[in-house]
């Protein structure tokens, strides 16, 4: 057995480490924060299970590794904000149906299962309940509690739990990032690893100057005059042109080996891709904007009350303290929930620009 340290993992080690030993279940839910293990994970035990019975193992674990494996099918969501059914129709059910290239078995990882439809899941649902005894799936999910529960419940759950924030600032710290930032990157991700690196990086010092900015603009009062909600709109549409280039970079490089009566197809289809891509990216980048504007005022009720040593944003302890002054907790907890509400909003196609600018407002009505 080759999975990763799964030491901070123990139920994830226990069941992964029990079906590798034999028992074996056709279907898991590999669920935990972004950034816990679960994709390292679900990799390697791939790569375990194709590696069964080859004639060269390490060959086969190192073609799983690299994406190259005729056995392995990774499918992530196409659509803006949510699986569709046109990505587990073929790749999944239809290929499901059909026997091992070379291996024992097939297996199907399907990441971010909280965004599938109600088409989607009806077209997995069979799949699911009687697959063929060669197949495994491997589910993946951030949000566990927005798994629909037709797809839940036929999954073995395999949970990975937060990576500690001491843990993180470790792992920043070695790569250079100065101890107090690590801390406070570390803390701001809640658990997820790549967002603590992120935020230790430019773009994500970046994103947390826009949020800060939006959060202090309104608690100030000045929104109005600063209008802070284009940093975040700016940020979103950096976030988007490299969705858009990447995807750029792989239409160009595919189509150099497509026949030249299926190019316009194939261009029409990486359009919609690109579009949704896009959609995506942006939305992310501003929901984690928004995100840690929410923390801004989670360390403020914190500082207030007096507990500065549980502030999230360990190295701007100067400017917290100076905002906290005279605040009232309670203010600062609406003005949580007011940012929370607005995340939640950006799911259902709003607009972006009215959205924030309308949470500016109501942020300064709710902190005067």
């Amino acid at each position: 057995m080759r999975l990763p340290d799964l030491v901070a993992h123990p139920h994830a080690s226990a069941v992964l480490g029990s079906a590798l030993g034999g028992a074996l279940s056709h279907a898991y839910l590999l669920q935990g924060p972004a950034g816990s293990g679960k994709r390292a994970a679900a990799r390697a035990f791939a790569a375990e299970l194709l590696a069964e019975g080859a004639p060269e193992p390490e060959g086969a674990r190192a073609r799983v590794h690299s994406g190259a494996h005729p056995d392995l099918t990774w499918v992530t969501p196409s659509g803006a904000h949510e699986m569709r059914r046109p990505d587990v129709d073929q790749a999944v059910v239809a290929a499901a149906a059909h026997t091992p290239f070379e291996a024992r078995r097939r297996v199907f990882v399907l990441e971010r299962v909280d965004t599938m439809n109600d088409e989607a899941a009806n077209t997995l649902l069979k799949t699911l309940e009687e697959p063929p005894e060669y197949v495994v799936l491997l589910l993946l999910t951030d949000r566990p509690s927005q798994v629909l529960p037709t797809i839940s419940s036929r999954c073995q759950p395999v949970r990975f739990d937060a990576v500690p924030a001491a843990v993180l600032a470790e792992r920043l710290e070695a790569e250079g990032v100065e101890p107090p930032r690590a801390l406070a990157c570390a803390r701001l991700s809640l658990g997820d690893g790549d967002r603590a690196r992120l935020l230790a990086g430019p773009a994500g010092e970046a994103l947390r100057a826009s949020a800060e900015k939006l959060a202090r603009a309104s608690l100030h009062g000045t929104a109005a005059r600063e209008k802070p909600w284009h940093a975040l709109l700016a940020a979103g549409g950096e976030r988007a042109a490299v969705a858009r280039a990447e995807l750029e970079r792989a239409r160009d490089e595919e189509l150099e080996f497509v026949p030249t009566k299926e190019r316009r197809r194939r261009s029409s289809d990486y359009d919609e891709r690109i579009k949704r891509a896009e959609r995506r990216a942006r939305t992310e980048a501003i929901e984690h904007a928004l995100q840690l504007a929410g923390l801004w005022y989670r360390d403020l009720a914190c500082v207030a009350s007096g507990a500065p040593d549980l502030a999230h944003n360990a190295d701007r302890g100067t400017v917290l303290a100076q905002d906290a002054q005279g605040r009232r907790p309670a203010a600062l907890r609406e003005a949580v929930e007011l940012v929370d509400d607005t995340r939640a909003r950006l799911a259902l196609n709003v607009s972006e620009e009215l959205a924030l600018e309308a949470l500016a407002y109501r942020l300064e009505r709710a902190l005067a």
